[in-house]
């Protein structure tokens, strides 16, 4: 009988099954593995290959549309005569109509009589907007704040329609407060069923874009201005001020088009007097074209939109801007007597980014035998700065007599010149304008000569 091999005999089948089984499990588990990292790499470069095949934001080219706002409470004749210049100078104008607020908790509304009758038929385009203080809560849709809303909005352009005006659309100018966005969604959900098919658009800060309400709040509108101007409240005098920082303005647009919404950009053309009082702390403000002195102020400064640092913001959009910035709206429209905001010289050239240049000189005017008055003419096309002195010389005569008027002073004479000094106050006159600012009495009739000069005030 023949005996079976060596190391063969008694090995159990199932001893060798378990190994190449273990093997296997073990194979199969580095694949599974393998898989896995694999799987994960796929995903990762898909999303890679997606982030870098994204198309980017849409860019524009070209002019844009140019709009302002008429935000005068009271309609007098040159606030007529210049929205008459504005609707032929402009692609539409945006009407204050109505201004809400509250005291003591209660609702105060204000209407402006707006002559509709008077407005150019040949105005391209006509919105109303709709000014809403500061609300803290609560916000609803239907209770008796957005009932009063929306009537409001309602009233407005049922008035413009009466008077055979039709509204290019309805703005809200609401403050309000960076978390209470949704709330104003609310306001705005309401407000848009009550005045439909009338397009609804809203005003924004740049510091909402931030805010993950807004994104829900400016779809719901579907359009929105981007207000990139505004004066934070000084700690004093010697703070730096500023009402449109380019920088932030450019970033604050470029974030605005990431949200898929067109919307407008809001530009100055204002100015202020800023107070200070002795300590040289803030004490108070006047815009609008008021010049009531604050008696608890020593000390005034005055800030005004730069149109050279806009004009070149307005050039580089009309070079490269994204396509969902559809036009600009200027704050405010140009009226003749609103001290504090540019003349259409300068806000035209702007309007096409050019930088405007005020040119101011003085001019001698000789009404009288022996009277001679002194004038300054501005005859460029921006806003400048009066704070020169003036020196005045002749050949032949004898000074007899002289003084200044707005606020300029006689600081020196003899009898074959003299000087009269600008007042410490800063002060501009606006282009194409003249101003005499004093006088001179000499024993015979002469001709003067007249020098500006600057000095440290």
């Amino acid at each position: 009988m023949s005996s079976a091999p060596r190391g063969v005999k008694g090995v159990t089948p199932w001893k060798c099954e378990g190994n190449i089984a273990l093997e296997l499990w073990t194979l199969l588990g580095h694949l599974w593995v393998v898989m896995i990292f694999l799987q994960i790499a796929v995903v990762v470069t898909t999303l890679c290959l997606a982030s870098c095949a994204r198309a980017p934001e849409p860019r524009a080219t070209g002019p844009l549309r140019q709009e302002a706002y008429v935000w005068q409470r009271d309609w007098g004749g040159r606030v007529q005569t210049a929205v008459g210049e504005g609707s032929s100078r402009l692609d539409g104008l945006t009407l204050l109509a109505a201004e809400v607020g509250w005291h003591d908790g209660r609702p105060e509304v204000l209407r402006i009589p707006i002559p509709y009758a008077a407005l150019p038929k040949s105005t391209r385009s006509i919105g109303l907007a709709l000014r809403i203080g500061a609300f803290h809560g609560p916000f609803r849709a239907d209770d008796a704040t957005a009932t009063l809303l929306c009537n409001l909005a309602v009233a407005i352009l049922d008035e413009a329609r009466a008077a055979g005006m039709a509204s290019a659309e309805l703005q809200l100018d609401f403050d309000c407060a960076e978390s209470r966005l949704d709330g104003y969604r609310l306001w705005l959900e309401a407000v848009k069923r009550r005045v439909a098919p009338t397009p609804v658009s809203i005003t924004v800060l740049p510091s909402w874009l931030d805010r993950p309400a807004f994104q829900r709040l400016a779809r719901c509108g579907g359009s929105y201005v981007l207000q990139v101007h505004s004066l934070r409240r000084p700690a004093n005098a010697k703070d730096p001020f500023t009402l449109c920082n380019p920088r932030e303005a450019r970033e604050a647009v470029e974030r605005a088009a990431s949200f898929g919404v067109p919307f407008r950009v809001a530009l100055p053309t204002y100015g202020y007097r800023l107070d200070f009082d002795p300590d040289g702390q803030f004490a108070g403000i006047a815009a609008d074209g008021a010049d009531d002195g604050n008696p608890h102020a020593t000390l005034s400064r005055e800030i005004r939109s730069d149109p050279i640092v806009l004009a070149g913001l307005v050039r580089d959009w009309m070079r490269d801007r994204p396509a969902l910035m559809s036009g600009l709206i200027w704050y405010r429209l140009p009226v003749a007597d609103d001290r504090r905001n540019w003349r259409w010289a300068t806000l035209a050239r702007v309007m096409a980014g050019l930088p405007p240049r005020g040119h101011l000189r003085a001019e001698p005017r000789y009404p009288q035998s022996g009277l001679v008055e002194l004038d300054l003419l501005n005859d460029g096309n921006a806003d400048v700065s009066t704070r020169f002195d003036l020196d005045v010389r002749w050949d032949h005569g004898t000074l007899i007599a002289a003084d200044g008027f707005h606020g300029f002073e006689l600081a020196r004479r003899t009898a074959e010149s003299c000087e009269l000094q600008s007042p410490k106050g800063a002060d501009f006159l606006p282009p194409g304008e003249r101003r005499t600012i004093g006088w001179l009495r000499l024993n015979t009739n002469t001709e003067v000569r007249c020098e500006l000069f600057s000095r440290l005030l």
